[in-house]
């Protein structure tokens, strides 16, 4: 069989940064830059060679960006699996695990006689990595879901610096600045800084001490990742933010926990100016 309408995604895949994947060899398996596409804002990912994909996770991919830019909309019954067999080129036992993935997230939900219901997004696992991804591929990164994540922010980053810097161990605060030297590396070399940055916060996070804060820590590093690919995009933004960053790291180094949530409150501000600054110029291109 040959597959119908739109095909599974191919070339290469947007990734949360895993809260167990150690820094050097996240750098050393070759993060690159994307150029722009139509199914993603813009960014750093790891080369799809690294992990290929399996056939349930290329349509896993693919109907999930689906869902997410609302070619398939809520209360829509889901095309049969024999379409979608026909659509993907794949058996029905790839087409049936996709389903059940999706359904496990929230997004649909299987009802006997009726057929594969798409869900709305109210009932979305919105900290699940793969929504999150799928989202910003899709052009979801509206003011609604901006605002969203930059009151997340706000909720979870201060205090987690905030007790990071009472909390952190020699190691964490090590690895802490490493991170950091990581992103002045992708400034000057104009790569990478996106996972570098996603690095450094997660690290923060990590160091928190908190089990819970630390449970959502790959959720929250996707989150991340998502805004600041879409804020890298701002001329000059990573540079400018670099001395806020190590206003941070050195707060946390040296045990001043005021000094650190300050810190990482500048940071938030700016990365909701230069959003908001993004979200302008999508709205009024040149």
């Amino acid at each position: 069989m040959r597959a119908s309408g739109r095909k599974a995604s191919s070339t290469t895949i947007d990734v949360p940064l895993p809260a167990d994947l150690d820094r050097k060899q996240w750098f050393a398996n070759g993060v690159k830059k994307k150029n722009l596409t139509t199914q993603s804002n813009t960014g750093y990912i790891l080369p799809m060679e690294t992990k290929r994909a399996t056939f349930q996770e290329q349509v896993l991919d693919q109907l999930g960006q689906d869902l997410c830019s609302g070619y398939y909309k809520a209360g829509q019954i889901l095309p049969s699996e024999i379409d979608l067999c026909e659509r993907f080129a794949f058996s029905r036992i790839v087409i049936r695990e996709a389903i059940k993935s999706l359904a496990a997230k929230g997004m649909l939900e299987v009802r006997r006689k009726v057929g594969t219901l798409v869900l709305d997004s109210s009932r979305w696992n919105l900290f699940d990595p793969d929504i999150i991804i799928w989202r910003a591929r899709s052009g979801g990164v509206d003011r609604a879901m901006s605002r969203d994540l930059m009151e997340l922010r706000r909720i979870v980053e201060p205090a987690a610096a905030r007790f990071a810097a009472q909390r952190a161990t020699e190691a964490e605060r090590k690895a802490l600045r490493d991170a950091y030297q990581d992103m002045e590396r992708a400034v000057a070399d104009e790569v990478g800084y996106v996972a570098a940055d996603v690095m450094f916060h997660a690290t923060v996070l990590s160091a928190c001490g908190n089990q819970f804060v630390q449970q959502m820590q790959t959720a929250l590093s996707a989150i991340l990742r998502t805004g600041f690919e879409i804020i890298s995009l701002k001329p000059g933004g990573p540079a400018h933010t670099l001395p806020m960053h190590e206003d941070l790291c050195r707060a946390i180094e040296t045990g001043d926990a005021s000094a650190a949530e300050r810190a990482a409150i500048a940071l938030i501000e700016q990365a909701e100016s230069d959003l908001d600054e993004r979200l302008i110029l999508d709205d009024h291109p040149a």
